[in-house]
């Protein structure tokens, strides 16, 4: 038979997509490997003091759907930064894919009693009250209306390394319509905040718990 011959625009085309994909495979065993650690009480963490103007850069240059409020005067929280990262990109993505065309979905963020809350803020559908926790499952993609791949480990995994922060990651309505992230952390840079904590440390039951 004859070879297929492509033209420039088909190779690198087929280039852009084989890179897309790669991609997608890499976050997705990413995924898999630190819901295992989670899971296992073994995901070392590096909690430091960590600035969202250090953070929320990288997560909005991957993800044209999204966009940041003013947040000026936001102290900085404890966290791990590149797991953080991993939290706002998993819940950034998934509402800019809830958002309705045109709509971006916006990250504000504000600070009360030594603690900061950052809200992942779409305008989608939303989700009934008594549906919302399912959204943490493992393997759940409720809502999702496009033909993406995934196996829905975005939010378990989001809920699971916030709360190994020791955060909490809640949803709510989005007033007017859509669904609401709120991740709330503890301020940085109080005494008993240093030093290194390890996924050990605390349990975490229910966090990310695999379907039966």
């Amino acid at each position: 038979g004859r070879d297929v011959a492509f033209s420039t625009e088909d190779r690198e085309e087929l280039l852009t997509t084989a890179d897309e994909s790669m991609a997608k495979l890499n976050r997705l065993v990413e995924n898999l490997l630190d819901l295992s650690r989670l899971e296992a009480g073994a995901l070392t963490l590096n909690l430091r003091e960590t600035s969202l103007e250090e953070v929320l850069p990288i997560v909005l240059a991957d993800e044209p759907g999204a966009e940041a409020a003013d947040l000026e005067g936001i102290p900085p929280v404890l966290a791990d930064p590149p797991l953080l990262e991993r939290v706002l990109a998993n819940l950034v993505g998934n509402a800019a894919r809830h958002s309705p065309a045109g709509k971006k979905a916006l990250i504000t963020a504000s600070a009360l009693a030594g603690r900061v809350e950052l809200r992942v803020v779409d305008r989608g559908p939303g989700l009934p009250a008594d549906g919302r926790e399912r959204l943490f499952e493992p393997f759940q993609r409720l809502g999702d209306t496009d033909n993406t791949t995934g196996l829905g480990l975005g939010l378990a995994l989001a809920r699971g390394l916030t709360e190994a922060m020791n955060g909490t990651l809640s949803p709510e309505d989005t007033p007017g319509g859509g669904l609401t992230m709120v991740v709330s952390l503890p301020v940085g840079g109080r005494a008993e905040d240093t030093g290194h904590v390890h996924g050990t440390d605390r349990p975490r039951q229910g966090s990310c718990t695999s379907p039966r």
